[in-house]
């Protein structure tokens, strides 16, 4: 049985990776950054205590 030649493959292979980064590039460029958390004021967080349904 005679084997594939992988050029034409490689190339469908890398257009397609090209078209979906295209496709999804907003997406991709969102995900990478990310926002630091906002610090929160320990004065004004009150906890409570957990009330188990059980007890």
């Amino acid at each position: 049985m005679p084997q594939l030649n992988p050029a034409p493959w490689f190339l469908t292979l890398l257009l397609a990776w090209t078209l979906i980064l295209l496709i999804f590039k907003t997406k991709i460029l969102s995900s990478a950054s990310y926002s630091t958390p906002t610090p929160k004021d320990p004065s004004t967080h009150h906890t409570t205590p957990w009330n188990w349904p059980w007890t």
